[in-house]
């Protein structure tokens, strides 16, 4: 092997550890970060009921929704930038963005408690928790400008270590509003959801002090703030309405089939969710940090994207196939013994999620190439059709009358779709390669 031969291998070498270095520190924060929350069910589901959950997972579906108009998608920009300036201008668009429609929800959320307000009257554990609701929203909106400022420089520790302190911080505060002292109090009834916040407000102090450590410009005028907000304008144009369709359409179930059938039975699905899809969210959050900047710095250098691709998603596949057959297998068993009895049924929702969840993990994880490669626009039909075929599910199971069946549906509906984007992700690259 030549000199030029023998430097290319070695920087091939340094880069492919690089690579696992950085994935290994983000997914290792996630890990840290889910496993800290599952651990925190043994305990919860004790403390609180089915119905609680039900009425957490109904808050937390707005919050899924409202936080993606918050900030416009334009923190999913900052990656793309070239230089600290137009980052820090971008940030700036998403940070105002988030202040503005934060305090906006705030009236909206005042208003509609006001209506419903008798003098002398006490509020109820829901009009508490819609208050919450515009502040999870402003915490949760500047928590994702941050991570992805720390992505765009590559601070991947500090993402790792936001996770684990907001994931800790959450559970104690769960478990402190859900001891039998506060039963039958306000600070139980929507301690779930005060928890959760409390633990985002903690996430959040980690992540400024990181983000304040990079001395980003600040003497940014209003003429680049609108620059920036029309060079990346493809983000609240497509991104973030195919977002918003998305989690619309993740959350129906809690946002409108909710209405129709027992609380106690929404509360089964919501922790089935918690089980199967929330750690394949977590892994493929770290893994599309993670692959974001690379790809975006390999494409610049008009260097090779789609092996690596491809061969993170086989890996992926062959070593999660036989995790996903000893899961659907033993769900429900497995769920009695560490939640107690009351739970049981709960396994029959997460056997129906897993083929859903086990083709979501690899499409998931590679949905910013949309955004490499400008296709926002074809991206958004994806999720169109998508929400669609939810919505006929619902409704279906509202028809029927039949809680399972609408569930069933639904997941179907995401795993087809999320097959059809993985292979058009794929497809995108390969055209890239054949352009190279």
């Amino acid at each position: 092997m030549d000199s030029k031969g023998h430097r290319n291998s070695k920087l091939s070498a340094l880069r492919h550890s690089a690579l696992l270095r950085d994935g290994a520190t983000l997914i290792s924060g996630n890990v840290w970060a889910q496993l800290i929350a599952f651990a925190s069910y043994f305990v919860l589901t004790r403390l609180f009921s089915k119905e609680d959950f039900g009425v957490y997972n109904m808050f937390y579906s707005y919050i899924d929704v409202l936080v993606i108009v918050s900030t416009c998608k334009y923190e999913m920009a900052v990656v793309l930038t070239p230089d600290e300036r137009q980052a820090s201008a971008v940030s700036r668009v998403a940070l105002r963005l988030n202040m503005l429609i934060s305090l906006l929800l705030l009236v909206v959320a005042v208003l509609l408690v006001s209506v419903g307000y008798a003098p002398g009257q006490q509020l109820s554990y829901g009009s508490w928790a819609l208050l919450l609701v515009p502040f999870m929203v402003f915490f949760c909106g500047t928590s994702r400008v941050y991570a992805a400022l720390c992505n765009r420089a590559r601070r991947f520790r500090q993402i790792a270590l936001s996770e684990v302190v907001g994931s800790s911080s959450t559970l104690i505060f769960k478990i402190l509003f859900g001891l039998p002292r506060w039963g039958a109090t306000l600070i139980h009834g929507i301690g779930l959801p005060l928890g959760t916040l409390l633990g985002k407000m903690v996430s959040n102090v980690n992540y400024y002090l990181s983000v304040r450590r990079m001395h980003l410009p600040r003497d940014i005028s209003r003429p680049e703030l609108r620059s920036a907000a029309r060079q990346y304008g493809n983000f609240p144009k497509f991104v973030m309405p195919k977002d918003l369709i998305n989690s619309f359409s993740y959350n129906l179930p809690f946002l409108w089939l909710a209405f129709y059938f027992d609380k106690a039975e929404v509360g089964l699905l919501g922790l089935a969710m918690t089980v199967a899809v929330r750690p394949i969210n977590m892994f493929n959050t770290a893994f599309e940090k993670l692959f974001y900047v690379r790809v975006v710095e390999k494409i610049r250098a008009n260097d090779h994207v789609l092996p690596d691709i491809a061969r993170f998603v086989k890996y992926l596949v062959l070593i999660a196939l036989p995790i996903f057959v000893l899961a659907f297998l033993f769900a429900e068993p497995l769920l009695v013994f560490c939640f107690g009895d009351k739970w049981a049924g709960c396994g029959w929702y997460v056997r129906v999620l897993l083929p859903w969840v086990f083709v979501m993990l690899p499409s998931t994880s590679l949905m910013f190439i949309s955004n490499v490669f400008g296709k926002q626009r074809t991206e958004f039909w994806f999720y169109v059709v998508l929400l669609l075929l939810r919505v006929a599910a619902i409704t279906a199971g509202i028809i029927m009358g039949n809680f399972r069946l609408a569930i069933a549906l639904f997941a179907a509906s995401g795993a087809a779709i999320s097959l059809a984007l993985l292979v058009w992700y794929l497809l995108l690259l390969r055209r890239y390669e054949r352009s190279r």
